[in-house]
């Protein structure tokens, strides 16, 4: 099985985002309560800014862990639907069968 590059970078991110979350989440926190003074969420705001961009949670994009294709993952199995296919003709995936009627 060969990882892909673009598998690679999504296996940093989703490292990252687990690394800065409760940093990213403490800040966001104080930067949107309208309670405290501006100076401070300004603050908040330039230390969110200076987090990693790859920190974000809108930059992970789901793929299939054996392929690394991105479009038509099944987030429950994290596998593409060509591979549940191919696996479920295998009888490799307990509980699932290709339907007949």
């Amino acid at each position: 099985m060969i990882i892909s590059h673009f598998s690679m970078k999504d296996k940093k991110r989703r490292f990252l985002y687990s690394k800065y979350e409760w940093k990213r989440l403490q800040l966001k926190s104080i930067a949107d309560n309208m309670l405290l003074p501006m100076e401070v969420r300004f603050k908040a705001r330039l230390e969110i800014n200076e987090l990693p961009k790859d920190s974000s949670k809108v930059r992970i994009r789901n793929r299939c862990i054996m392929t690394g294709r991105p479009r038509g993952v099944y987030r429950y199995w994290r596998l593409s639907r060509i591979k549940i296919r191919e696996l479920m003709a295998q009888n490799k995936i307990p509980g699932l069968q290709k339907s007949s009627w």
